[in-house]
């Protein structure tokens, strides 16, 4: 079985619901209603560096993170942080099966997927993890701007091949490359692809990619 490792990130202090709502895709009001929630962190050029599920503590927010993704991403909150009353702290994590992760079409985003995809690319506006209406966060200006103009050219895709692949193998149309391999395991993957090649002959290392449906598309 192959598996996701990941930790939680938690964000602590009273200025924690102010400093989040200014960085995240979602709207943290939700959680007034819901347990969790889906959100993602941008850059300013609106590509994820995170996405993963928040939910309140007694104190603040937690972030579920893939392991080799924490580091950076403390790094990244730090530097926002200037005059605001928070604190992160590193915590205890677990780990989810990847394959469950792939039938569902849920994008997981560790070192090698951070800052290469924008939201929309990743379905996460269909996933519920994107607020068009809760006010400006980096990336924003790009993500809204996708999301009005209906302009998504490019989905993550649900596949399976004969042999496994890797994340970052590249996804060819047999002229040239078209996308890329997100998420893997064993012969099941989710890449990133043109939408309007999603039912063509396509490969990876040479082996035929068959496209499977994903539960929200």
């Amino acid at each position: 079985m192959s598996e996701l490792a990941y930790k939680t990130v938690t964000v602590d202090g009273s200025d924690a619901f102010e400093f989040l709502q200014n960085l995240l895709t979602n709207d943290l009001q939700l959680l007034e209603n819901k347990t969790e929630i889906f959100a993602a962190m941008c850059n300013p050029k609106g590509r994820v560096i995170w996405f993963g599920t928040v939910y309140p503590t007694e104190s603040g927010y937690a972030m579920s993170v893939a392991t080799d993704l924490v580091e950076e991403l403390v790094r990244r909150l730090t530097m926002f942080r200037f005059r605001s009353k928070v604190e992160f702290a590193i915590g205890e994590g677990g780990t989810v099966d990847t394959e469950s992760l792939i039938a569902n079409g849920y994008p997981a985003i560790g070192r090698m997927q951070s800052e290469k995809f924008t939201p929309h690319m990743l379905n996460l506006d269909l996933l519920g993890a994107v607020s068009v209406d809760k006010g400006c966060y980096p990336g924003q200006e790009v993500v809204a701007r996708t999301h009005f103009r209906g302009a998504t050219k490019r989905r993550l895709m649900r596949f399976k091949t004969t042999e496994p692949v890797a994340p970052g193998d590249k996804v060819s149309d047999g002229e040239r490359d078209i996308g890329e391999v997100l998420n893997a395991a064993g012969t099941d993957l989710l890449a990133v692809i043109p939408t309007e090649k999603a039912d063509q002959d396509l490969k990876v290392n040479g082996k035929p990619l068959i496209h499977l449906p994903l539960p929200y598309l």
